[in-house]
């Protein structure tokens, strides 16, 4: 039997070390962890050890035919590819430990595993590819505007976005404390999100547009956001802005109509009114001549969050007001169970500002479905994550106003609601 010189073995052993390393560091950058690198220099070990370990005619003898090479090599290839690193270890040990089947030669390994270079490492890109964020900046509460997350994730969906599957949303909750919409902004772009979707009216807005120029943002308000300097323009916003308004003020002539009709006794309407809301001003003035052109005087009462709310019902009566309008308010909204609540313990016919009121017992609403705005920003969100740019989305305006009357409500008043009224009604709770 011919023996080897020891230095040669050496020599082969460093060469099948350095032959492993080059290779392991050449698919490294793939994604290749060292559990392969080690794979590679154990396997050319192994197989030169059987090597040594024979004569020449055995080495020949226990050559693998081709057939049971491809046999090993279909064996990995049967699997469901779901764990490959798992599959190719598998492999090479049996085939270690299968000596008087079959040896597993140097080139045999470093094929094998550039198979697996290949494959492996567009499936870990595939898992690693990262979901697009949304930053969800809302001046409410998530108790009581879950209806609204709710339509503007439907809005997301119909857009191709999933939560969870598809999109992560990232949730920023003021509580009704305006003055910490820039600091939850702040973090969001600290976060960086994809989109920032600045719901809840104008100051998330402007708390999104101060904390980034960069990240594009969609926001939703009740007001003209020209006016505020959200947008260039109605059609050509421009900037990293674009989102949906209500035009809520530019409703208030109609809505003091329509309460002038069902409490046709009150000379003096109270506007309820948030001091925090940078819309405010906008709403006094509009429901000042309003209420001038019908011949009817206007009394702002304010109220920043709901432990204001019996003090300003109470001022109310105290007046002898016959009237309330509530202006447009996020917080408000939140809130509609318990002004609803009041406005029916204090008997005092109000008018809101959208279905969602109404249908919480409130007597007459008059506007556009809060949660159809909210599906829209969704819809918007998902086009700006697939590519359109804020500056050429316009900006979207309801088209359809819904006029609400609770006859429930009514009785329970004692108000009777004139015919004509009725029959100009978009819905009538009964």
């Amino acid at each position: 039997m011919t023996r080897r010189n020891p230095s040669m073995i050496r020599t082969r052993s460093v060469v099948s070390w350095r032959a492993a390393t080059r290779f392991a560091s050449s698919i490294s950058e793939s994604g290749i962890s060292t559990v392969v690198f080690i794979w590679v220099y154990v396997s050319c070990k192994l197989a030169g050890r059987q090597l040594r370990g024979r004569g020449p005619g055995q080495r020949q003898a226990r050559q693998p035919s081709p057939r049971a090479a491809d046999q090993v090599w279909a064996d990995h290839q049967s699997q469901d590819g779901e764990n490959n690193r798992a599959d190719g270890v598998a492999v090479a040990s049996a085939a270690a430990r299968r000596g008087d089947s079959m040896t597993m030669r140097r080139r045999d390994v470093l094929a094998f595993l550039g198979g697996a270079a290949i494959a492996f490492p567009l499936g870990t890109r595939a898992q690693s590819v990262a979901m697009p964020v949304v930053g969800f900046l809302n001046s409410t509460s998530p108790d009581i505007y879950a209806f609204n997350a709710a339509a503007f994730r439907e809005g997301l969906r119909q857009a191709g976005y999933v939560e969870g599957q598809d999109v992560v949303i990232e949730y920023r909750w003021a509580n009704s404390d305006y003055t910490r919409l820039t600091a939850l902004a702040l973090d969001l772009v600290r976060r960086k999100v994809n989109v920032i979707a600045a719901t809840g009216d104008v100051a998330s807005a402007r708390a999104a547009q101060a904390a980034t120029k960069a990240i594009p943002i969609v926001f939703t308000v009740g007001s003209d956001p020209v006016r505020f300097g959200l947008v260039q323009s109605l059609s050509h916003p421009g900037g990293n802005a674009t989102g949906i308004t209500l035009f809520s003020s530019t409703l208030t002539s109609k809505r003091m109509e329509l309460l002038r009709d069902v409490a046709p006794n009150a000379t003096t309407i109270a506007l309820l009114t948030n001091p925090e809301n940078q819309n405010v001003e906008v709403d006094v003035n509009a429901a000042q001549e309003a209420a001038q052109a019908l011949g009817r005087k206007v009394i702002v009462v304010r109220a920043r969050g709901v432990s204001e709310f019996d003090a300003a019902f109470e001022m109310i009566e105290q007046r002898r007001i016959g009237a309330v309008l509530v202006a447009s308010d996020p917080m408000f909204l939140g809130q509609r169970n318990n002004l609803v609540a009041l406005a029916a313990s204090h008997k005092i016919p109000v008018m809101y500002r959208a279905r969602e009121f109404a249908t919480a017992g409130g007597l007459i609403s008059y506007g556009t479905s809060i949660t159809w705005m909210y599906r829209e920003a969704g819809i918007y969100t998902g086009r700006i994550l697939k590519g359109a740019k804020p500056a050429n989305l316009p900006i979207l305006q309801p088209t359809k106003f819904d006029f609400v009357v609770n006859l429930r409500t009514a009785k329970a008043l004692g108000i009777v609601i004139p015919q004509s009224l009725l029959l100009r009604a978009d819905e009538v709770i009964q």
